[in-house]
């Protein structure tokens, strides 16, 4: 029997691209609905992809002062919004936990862009003298986890997780490794991003990593695991979950969603921006999560999978999990819920991580919406354009990013 400490999962808050409270990103999700329209954050006019995951009708005056959220970039903005969100879905509030006890663990891939990107035009034309005082406190990648260590009057340990696209995986990782060694009882962790600007949108055109096929057609353009995929779609947002361990909660009677049960990690070291073909990365993280989690691969009856929908990573991420569950990885399911919410890089996980908790608590496998033509190197189960209902005891959810990062969580159901 394991002698980890068990942690659990309390409370969740979610900015989307397919709604800003969890209620309204689940019930998208379980209709299937598609947050991906025509970018209207800046002109496209001059960049390739012309379509982006969006979050809409978005109020920061609901959660900070306007005055305040001057001071922040829109990440941190995301960020802090749904954060208070979590806290109170959590209960903590008023809870009397010692503040030195509770954490922040924020994951995010780039930072401020958009103050970047205004600094870099003043510089240019009007010169330094010019930049803003706050230029650097809104643009640095820490100061999402920062302003919620403030709002939150969170004392302890207060991190931020930069591995590109695991940055939300690692980070719940790395709050899970927190809890059971004893620094904190209590952590805020997830991801944040917002990096919907032609300098990020134009800088990934030049990669040929977004989709452009589907331009007049936005809402078709993510379709992981179909055989006419052709990019990824760049989205943003941010979702946090209230971490805590098994005796914290029990203690004050908490609202249990379900525990996050393992974490594994691991480094390709193959290419910057290119998955290994052969999988071992992923191969080895998903190993070890399992492992962590003291689960057997058939006690694992759902993956939330990376699914970007690129030509190299989806076939890649099948092989992987064929290598890893075998026969079980044709009876379990394997859906990418990016195929509505598109792609949240540094934020990609933690949303994931929120869909999971949900898919476990309601019996639901959310599905992979834009599936029409089969690709035989990815011939799994993916809960093809419409979720099915069913229970879900145990799930993955994988996050494989830029650089050869590998995270992958496991949940259980309570």
């Amino acid at each position: 029997m394991s002698t980890k400490t068990k942690v659990f999962i309390t409370g969740l808050g979610v900015i989307s691209p397919v709604g800003n409270t969890v209620d309204e990103m689940w019930t998208s999700i379980r209709n299937g609905v598609c947050g991906i329209g025509r970018t209207t954050k800046f002109d496209p006019s001059r960049v390739d992809a012309k379509v982006s995951a969006e979050v809409k009708n978005f109020e920061i005056a609901k959660y900070v002062d306007p005055k305040e959220a001057r001071r922040m970039a829109l990440f941190t903005q995301y960020a802090l919004a749904a954060a208070k969100q979590a806290w109170q879905d959590s209960g903590m509030a008023g809870a009397g936990t010692d503040p030195e006890r509770v954490a922040v663990m924020v994951g995010n891939g780039i930072g401020g862009k958009e103050v970047d990107e205004e600094g870099y035009k003043i510089l240019f034309d009007r010169g330094p003298g010019r930049l803003s005082p706050m230029l650097i406190p809104k643009l640095i990648a820490n100061e999402a986890a920062g302003n919620i260590s403030i709002a939150l009057n969170a004392k302890g340990a207060v991190h931020t997780v930069v591995t590109a696209c695991a940055s939300g995986t690692d980070a719940l990782g790395l709050a899970l490794d927190l809890i059971r060694s004893g620094r904190a009882d209590v952590v805020v962790a997830g991801g944040t991003e917002a990096t919907i600007t032609e300098y990020c949108v134009g800088g990934f055109c030049s990669m040929k990593a977004l989709s452009t096929k589907y331009n007049d057609t936005p809402e078709k353009a993510c379709r992981p695991f179909d055989a006419d995929r052709d990019g990824f779609i760049m989205g943003e947002g941010a979702a946090m979950l209230i971490l805590e361990s098994e005796a914290h909660a029990k203690a004050r009677n908490a609202r249990v969603y379900c525990e996050l049960a393992g974490y594994g990690v691991s480094g390709d070291a193959y290419h910057l921006t290119a998955p290994d073909p052969e999988a071992s990365g992923a191969i080895r993280a998903i190993k070890q999560v399992l492992k962590d989690a003291d689960l057997g691969v058939e006690d694992v009856d759902y993956v939330n999978a990376h699914g970007t929908s690129t030509p190299l990573n989806d076939p890649m991420e099948t092989k992987a999990v064929k290598a890893v569950f075998g026969e079980q990885a044709y009876k379990m399911k394997m859906s990418s819920t990016k195929s509505m919410t598109g792609h949240l890089l540094g934020a990609a996980g933690a949303l994931e991580a929120v869909i999971c908790t949900l898919a476990i608590r309601d019996g639901f496998y959310p599905p992979t919406i834009n599936y029409t033509t089969p690709d035989p190197a990815c011939d799994l189960d993916i809960v093809p354009n419409k979720g099915v209902e069913g229970k879900i005891r145990a799930a993955i959810s994988t996050s494989l990013g830029f650089g050869g990062h590998n995270g992958v969580i496991a949940f259980k159901a309570v």
